[in-house]
This record gives C-alpha cells, structure tokens and sequence, in this order.
C-alpha cells in the first residue's frame, strides 16, 4: 500500500501545468477584467455630457423660451401693419414656441389650485409600506407619461405648422393644445407627488422610508444584469439612466427648497440636509456603475461603445443646428432620452413662486440679475456643448451624416428601407452649416413631412433571429437588419422590450 500511496503523493505534490495552453482563455478573461475596470470612467464621461445636454434642454425653457415667445408675438403684432402680403405670420419654429409658452402659463395658473402643503401632510400620515409601493407606481407612471408624453406635443407642433394646401387628416388645434395642456398639468403633478415622497422620506425620523427607497435602486441590478442585452438595448439603459439621474438632482433641489423654507432659510440646516443628498446621490452612481459593469461582462459589449452612445447624442445637437434642421434640440433630446422638460419646469417654477417672496425693488434687481445669470449659463453651456459635440462627431467619422437631407414624405414600414434617399449636399464645413440658419423650403404638391427614424416604433429583432418568408411555395430566409443607433430613440422596441 505504502508502495502505491507515496508515488500518489509524489505526483500530486509535483504535477504541474501550463495556462499558455490556453492563452487565448485566460487573455479573455484578462480583457474582461480590464473591460470592468474601465467601465466607471467611460460610463461617467456618458453621463456627464447627457447631464449638460440635459441641463441645456432644460435652461432653454427658463431663458430663450420666454424671449423667442416675446419675440414672436411683437411680430404677430406688427407684421399686419407692415402690410407684407404673401409673408407668413410666423414661422413653424415661432409657432411651436408660442404653443410652449401658452402651454406653460395655462399650466402654471392651474397649479394654483394644488395645496402642496396638503399633499405633504396627506403623503406623511401613510404608512411606510404604502408610501414605498406608491413611489414605484409614480415611477411607472412617470415612464408612461413620458413615452406618451412627446407624441402628443409632436402632434401639437405638426397639426398647428401643417402646409394648408394640404387634405387635413387630423382632429384640429384646439383639441391637439388641450390635450398637451392636460398632459403637461397631471405630468407635472405626478412630479410634484414624487418629490413630496422623497420630501417625507427625508424629514423622517429613522430614515427608514429613505433606505427602503435608495434599496430599491440595489434591487434594480437584479432586474437587468442577468438580462441579454444587445448595443441598442444598452443604449436605451443609459439613456434611461441619464434622465433619472437629472431628474433626481432636480427633485433634490425642490426638496432642499421646501425644507429651507421650512427653516426661514437657515444656513445652518443646509449641512442637516447635505448627508443625506449625498447618501442618495452615491448610490445612484454605484448602482449604475456595478449595473452597468456586470451588463457590459455578461454580454461581451466593449467599454467603447460608450463613446458611440456619446457620438450619437453628440449628432443630434450638431444636427439640430443644421440648415435642414427638422425638429427644436429640447425636442430631439425628449425623444432620445425621454426627458421631457415643460413639466419638470412648471413644477420647479411652482415651487419657487411660492418659496421665494419677492417684496421691494432690491428683489426685482436681485431676480434681474439672476435671470440674466441664467441666460449667460444656457449660452456659455451651449457653446462648450457644441464645440464637444463637432469633437465626438468628427472621432466617430459622423460628419457626412450631418449633410444628409431628411426624407421628403413619410414612409411606410417596407418602403422606409427599400426607398431610402441617399443624396447628399456638397459639405461647406462643419461649423459653417451649423452657424446657417434653418431655411425655409419651397412647399410643393407633394408630401414634405421631414421624419426621423427615430421616431418610428418598429420591432428590430435581436441578431440571431431570422425570419422566414414562404412566396409561391418556396422558403426564403433573411436576417432582420439591425437599426443604427442614430435611429433608436427612448421608446423604440429593440430586440422585443424596452429597457
């Protein structure tokens, strides 16, 4: 026995063993490794240009909206007595920027009638349970409202700027503005809701409410992390992310509002406040940093398609500043990120209405300046946003996109890819098209209706699904076509769900 034994010993105590063998294995493992470590770097660098992106969106309705409008109406005014005839009143973009601006002030004076204070007190005598559940459901309903949300104001935008000569297929103006005024008013009342949740939550005295709701971000990685998910998914996700996330710190900034006013303004309860605003905001971070890590490991999906997301929103602002520009940027980033910004605006214009009391002509100066302030933040954010724009577009070979005309007429599901336009304009330079004002077209007989890929909901399968054709008996089989990520949008279906 001992004879047997002891070689056994020997040669468990001296086998040995290559990885070289197998180089190519451990090499991918390495790469993934390396791939997880670079992904908090990348993933920050998305989400600081989507935040600025949507601060831009953001600003445009408290700074150049209301002076677009102003400058609108003067010439509503005084065109008629110009005495120009053939001109036309407005143009679209005037159109669409008066429709906003009525939209904000019937909003506003209907939010009059909402007694915050007792919203509060109702919210706060729930029990902890109930106020949990309620939150997840106006996280839901704040989805939904969102993806239903922009297509009623395109609807809007479109039936009011709609050629005449053309057969009207549509309900009229009137009902298209109250219905994107009722949106506008119940969005920005399920708004209002949350942050009166998250208010309680940190007025609480054993913070139990606050855990549970920053657990239920932890409970979010297990509800997408062991998912598959292609680029165009991934894509969605991080646009998602970037909207909550400002959407958050906006909310945060409401809260911080009530509570000092609470105060009478106390510096002092500022610093009670801060651990808690960066407890939430430190787990928003981590959970989209380990979400977003273990997705990228499990699928195989390099740290650079991060930089493609970015190009892809890059493109849009730079698009939007082009001659054949077909839709306002705070448009184009609601239906990317699905960030829609009237109603988050009404509701914070709401809060510091009542918040702030403006007595005496120091306070006038004081809102003076500080609006002025804005307006020298929105310019200065535009032109660092634009400049790194033209950058990420030009890394990513993007340019001659930018020179593509819009379709000309709406296609249909079939016709979209098969007759698609390729003709290009002769480049004249990246900022010199996009320092030229959008010209106004020609009408003709046919159909002029710019689109966007984008704004179409068409089921892209994922890439290994195939799809069988059966014409006169024989069996063709095609791979489905992959959409672009400049044709993904917020609430596109890609690969049968929406992340």
């Amino acid at each position: 026995n001992n004879l047997i034994v002891l070689p056994a010993i020997y040669a468990e105590l001296t086998r040995g063993y290559f990885l070289e063998h197998n180089e190519a294995k451990y090499t991918e493992r390495r790469e993934r490794v390396y791939t997880c470590l670079r992904i908090p770097k990348e993933l920050e660098k998305l989400m600081l240009f989507g935040f600025f992106l949507c601060l831009d969106a953001f600003l445009y309705v408290f700074t150049l909206l209301p002076l677009r409008v102003l400058l609108a109406l003067i010439r509503l005014l005084t065109l008629p007595c110009c005495r120009l005839s053939g001109s036309r009143l407005l143009q679209p973009a005037q159109v669409c920027d008066v429709l906003k601006g009525f939209i904000m002030v019937l909003c506003y004076s209907m939010m009059h009638y909402v007694d915050y204070s007792m919203m509060y007190h109702l919210i706060r005598g729930q029990s902890v349970i109930k106020l949990y559940i309620i939150y997840n459901m106006l996280e839901m309903a704040d989805r939904l409202f969102s993806s239903f949300g922009q297509d009623i104001l395109d609807a809007l935008y479109w039936t009011a700027t709609e050629p005449k000569e053309r057969k009207r297929a549509h309900i009229g103006v009137i009902p298209h503005f109250l219905m994107a005024v009722l949106y506008v008013f119940l969005h920005a009342i399920l708004i209002m809701v949350q942050a009166t949740t998250l208010n309680v939550a940190f007025n609480s005295h054993n913070k139990s409410l606050l855990t549970i709701m920053m657990s239920n971000n932890f409970v979010e990685i297990k509800g997408s992390v062991f998912k598959k998910f292609e680029k165009n998914n991934l894509f969605q996700m991080s646009n998602s992310d970037i909207k909550e996330r400002f959407t958050n710190y906006v909310l945060l900034l409401i809260v911080c509002l009530r509570n000092m006013e609470q105060f009478s303004w106390n510096p002092d309860h500022l610093w009670v406040l801060c651990p808690d605003v960066c407890m939430v905001i430190a787990s928003e971070i981590a959970v989209d940093v380990v979400k977003h890590a273990f997705i990228t490991k499990f699928n195989d999906i390099p740290a650079d398609v991060y930089g493609e997301y970015r190009a892809s929103l890059a493109f849009d602002l730079v698009s939007s500043r082009q001659k054949n520009a077909y839709t306002d940027y705070s448009d184009s980033v609601s239906r990317r990120m699905g960030f829609i910004p009237l109603p988050l605006a009404l509701l914070l214009i709401r809060v510091v209405t009542s918040s702030v009391k403006i007595q005496g002509a120091l306070s006038f100066i004081c809102v003076i300046l500080f609006y002025l302030g804005m307006i020298t933040l929105k310019v200065l954010n535009s032109i660092v946003l634009l400049g790194k724009s033209c950058v990420y577009v030009k890394e990513a070979n993007m340019e001659e996109k930018l020179f593509q005309s819009p379709p000309s007429t709406v296609p249909s599901r079939e016709s979209s890819r098969a007759h698609r336009s390729k003709h290009t304009h002769e480049p004249e330079g990246m900022l010199a098209s996009i320092i030229s004002q959008p010209t106004h077209q020609p009408e003709c007989t046919a159909s002029k209706l710019p689109t966007s890929e984008s704004d179409q909901f068409l089921t892209t399968p994922d890439e290994s699904e195939e799809k069988v054709l059966i014409q006169d008996g024989t069996e063709l089989i095609h791979r489905a076509p992959k959409k672009d990520l400049l044709e993904i949008d917020r609430f596109t279906i890609c690969g049968n769900r929406i992340d």
